[in-house]
């Protein structure tokens, strides 16, 4: 990719976040009592197996202060259970409350239903161009996140 073609994709990608709100990841989702990354950490508990805080942290990109706090939240809410691990007793297992599997329920489907108005409004070739497209840009962000990580 040309230089200035990478510029433009930068600016895209930022204007995307900016219009899609999610600038301020720590603000309240409307409608709802958390906030985007909780979305996230809640996002991330329902669809695999209870992790610890560490494994959350590393999925979610965050310190692990961060994810002390915000589970910390979530577990005084009602949506989200600690368990001590079987396979070793320091460790505690992350686990979503009925509660907390339900609002993901409700959040998912307000957000799937928002970016399918949003997708719905694109031509053939350009859902194509992004079917293609951002998976691609996804592997190579994920295969370099250890570096960008590192430099801050």
């Amino acid at each position: 990719m040309m230089r200035g073609d990478a510029d433009h994709l930068h600016a895209l990608f930022m204007d995307l976040v900016r219009v899609a709100g999610l600038l301020h990841p720590d603000q309240d989702i409307p409608g709802y009592p958390i906030s985007m990354s909780q979305a996230f950490a809640i996002h991330e508990l329902d669809v695999d197996v209870p992790l610890s805080q560490r494994e959350l942290a590393n999925r979610l990109m965050l310190e692990k202060s961060t994810v002390s706090r915000m589970i910390a939240d979530l577990e005084r809410q009602g949506l989200v259970m600690r368990e001590r691990d079987p396979a070793n007793r320091r460790t505690n297992r992350l686990r979503l409350t009925d509660a907390g599997r339900g609002l993901h329920g409700q959040v998912a489907a307000n957000f799937g239903a928002q970016f399918h108005q949003w997708t719905a409004a694109l031509s053939e070739a350009e859902s194509q161009a992004l079917m293609v497209g951002l998976p691609a840009l996804i592997r190579v962000v994920r295969d370099n996140s250890a570096e960008w990580v590192n430099r801050r």
